[in-house]
């Protein structure tokens, strides 16, 4: 992977949406959730803007492609978990997501170990569960902002839409895994047959 990867103004966004992460954390702890909320919207704007620069200038690279979702998860992940230990968000959300991504994570890690495999591109149901977990923790940020109950009202839809499609997601990623185990077995040479006696 070559240095000047890291460099491209795509991968220096997204370097710079995870610089963010301790900030808004600060934010959250202190009690500032305009502030929290305004960096986080800022941070979704990054996400993204670094896309369509990397389609515009043909700075998609190999870091990119996996330095941007690393920094989706490591913003939404850390928020979901600040966000049930101050009591915005219930826990059982948040251990859900947990679970779903470490459940990936692992599962990606042994089928790149075992059999080379690393190229699993978010599904239609995986943005489905990015953009709904976005949108929860958007309004519960902006619930703490503005109190009232229609900002509530999207909070609980959004949740409950995350819980769905991260059951989803899941229910599909491991569907995916099996198809590209079966692809990945008919493309292996046939093993030498035993020697006669």
């Amino acid at each position: 992977m070559k240095l000047s990867q890291v460099f491209t103004a795509p991968n220096q966004l997204t370097l710079l949406r995870m610089v963010f992460v301790p900030f808004v954390v600060i934010d959250l702890v202190d009690g500032h959730y305009g502030r929290a909320l305004i960096l986080f919207v800022i941070a979704g704007f990054s996400d993204g803007l670094d896309g369509l620069l990397a389609r515009r200038l043909h700075q998609q690279t190999l870091l990119g492609q996996y330095l941007d979702p690393i920094a989706d998860k490591l913003l939404l992940s850390t928020l979901f978990l600040v966000l049930s230990i101050l009591h915005k968000i219930p826990w059982k959300y948040t251990v859900l997501v947990f679970s779903r991504d470490i459940s990936i994570l692992a599962a990606s890690a042994v089928l790149f170990a075992i059999a080379g495999l690393r190229d699993f591109r978010p599904s239609i149901f995986g943005k489905a569960n990015t953009f709904s977990q976005i949108s929860a923790v958007f309004f519960a940020l902006l619930l703490q902002v503005k109190p009232i109950r229609l900002i509530w009202i999207a909070r609980t839809v959004f949740l409950r839409a995350t819980f769905f499609f991260t059951i989803l997601s899941a229910l599909h990623y491991v569907i995916l895994v099996q198809q590209r185990l079966r692809e990945h077995a008919h493309t292996l040479p046939p093993a030498p047959s035993a020697p006669s006696s």
